[in-house]
């Protein structure tokens, strides 16, 4: 009898045990995913200005028409504010380059300036075009202050094309595509500007 007692004690114990352990992990799960969603964002955002917004743009998606553009596609649209007005928007463009698709970020103001890009994804050759998705990356940044008219279209390319802009070395073709990409996000903003920053008129 006191054996049974035991055994049933035991397994009582056993199953608060296991009962706890469950409502603390289904207790913690949410704020585990908020902080793992905040982290994504941080590395998302990185790309934006210190201080440029104070709302979760990652939360504010934009609609997008017409996302396969000239030389490469949009996935994705968000829209980042502060103090309740248009601060940038960000483009997820995707582009074809020397060895599969690169993803990338890029970030455009009401002006239409670019304020940066990053690289997401991408499977380029290491060493060469893979240096694209170094953070920071100097090559990119090159690129910020431009515009969809600035410089005009046919110098938005490699200066061996008779463009602006220096290649990353030993990686031509990436490089073209990246500038591309940027390139047709500019275009696609200017186009689309209306629909991109709501209440904003275009100047």
């Amino acid at each position: 009898m006191k054996g049974a007692r035991s055994l049933l004690l035991l397994m009582l114990l056993g199953s608060l045990g296991i009962g706890a352990t469950l409502w603390l992990q289904y207790a913690a799960t949410p704020r585990i995913e908020a902080e793992q969603r905040a982290l994504q964002a941080r590395k998302l955002l990185d790309v934006l200005p210190a201080g440029s917004y104070d709302n979760q743009p990652l939360d504010q998606p934009l609609p997008l028409a017409d996302g396969q553009l000239s030389n490469s596609r949009l996935l994705d649209g968000y829209l980042a504010t502060r103090n309740g007005r248009p601060s940038a928007v960000l483009l997820r463009s995707q582009v074809t380059g020397y060895a599969g698709p690169i993803e990338l970020l890029i970030a455009i103001d009401p002006q239409g300036r670019l304020l940066g890009s990053k690289t997401l994804r991408q499977d380029e050759t290491p060493g060469l075009g893979a240096n694209i998705a170094s953070w920071p990356n100097a090559w990119l940044q090159g690129f910020s202050g431009k515009s969809r008219n600035d410089p005009g279209d046919s110098a938005w390319a490699l200066k061996k094309d008779n463009g602006q802009f220096d290649q990353i070395a030993g990686a031509t073709i990436t490089s073209r595509a990246v500038i591309s990409a940027l390139h047709d996000a500019l275009r696609y903003f200017d186009e689309h500007r209306g629909q991109l920053l709501p209440g904003t008129p275009h100047e």
